[in-house]
C-alpha cells in the first residue's frame, strides 16, 4: 500500500483499471465551475484536444447553455424550465426536440439522486456527491459514467469516463446540467 492512500481508494483505481483494460472508455476534462450565463466553456478529452464547447447565452429570462462542436455547430441546448415543482432542465436538440429531462431527485444527507427521463430509451440515474463530483450514472444498474476529482491534481478540475456506446454528448450535458443546477448561485 502506498503512504497516504487507503486500501479502499487502491481500491477503486484498479476497478477502474480494468474497466479500462477490458474495453475503451472514453475520457474528458471538465472544470468544476464549469459555465454561468454569459460564459463559455471548453472540454477537452483525456489527450488535452479541445472537443466540445458550452456556450452560456447572457440576457434571457431562464438559464439557457448550448453545447456545440468546436466549429461552433450547435449539437444540444440546454433550457431551465420555469415554473415547475421539482428543479428540472431539459436537453434538446438542434430543431428544439427534447432529448431527457434532468431533475433533482432526492436529497440525502451525503449522497444526491438525479434522473434522467430520455426521450427514446430506459431512464439514467445519478447518484453519488454531487456537489464534490464523485457521482455515477446508470441505466438500468449498469454504470454508463462516471465523474470524479480524484483523477486530476488540479484544482477545481474533474474528469467524466464513458463507457462505449454511449451517447458522449448526452452524457457530458447532463454533467452540465447537474454542475449548473447544484450550483444556482454561479
Amino acid at each position: 500500500m502506498v503512504f497516504g492512500r487507503g486500501r479502499r481508494q487502491e481500491r477503486r483505481e484498479e476497478r477502474r483499471e480494468e474497466r479500462a483494460g477490458d474495453r475503451e472508455v472514453t475520457r474528458y476534462q471538465m472544470r468544476q465551475r464549469m459555465i454561468s450565463v454569459g460564459d463559455d466553456y471548453v472540454i477537452e478529452n483525456d489527450r488535452g484536444e479541445r472537443v466540445f464547447k458550452l456556450d452560456g447565452k447572457a440576457l434571457r429570462v431562464r438559464k439557457t447553455i448550448r453545447f456545440e462542436d468546436m466549429d461552433g455547430r450547435e449539437l444540444c441546448k440546454i433550457q431551465e424550465r420555469m415554473l415547475r415543482v421539482k428543479d428540472s432542465m431539459e436537453i434538446e436538440d438542434p430543431d428544439g426536440h427534447r432529448i431527457a429531462l434532468v431533475q433533482k431527485a432526492m436529497i440525502a444527507p451525503l449522497r444526491e439522486r438525479w434522473t434522467v427521463k430520455l426521450e427514446d430509451g430506459p431512464d439514467l440515474r445519478v447518484q453519488g456527491n454531487i456537489v464534490d463530483h464523485e457521482y455515477t450514472i446508470e441505466r438500468d444498474g449498469q454504470r454508463v459514467a462516471e465523474a470524479s476529482k480524484r483523477w486530476f491534481r488540479v484544482r477545481d478540475t474533474y474528469g467524466v469516463e464513458i463507457a462505449p456506446g454511449e451517447n458522449d454528448i448526452l452524457i457530458l450535458a447532463t454533467t452540465a446540467v447537474i454542475d449548473t443546477m447544484a450550483h444556482p448561485d454561479r
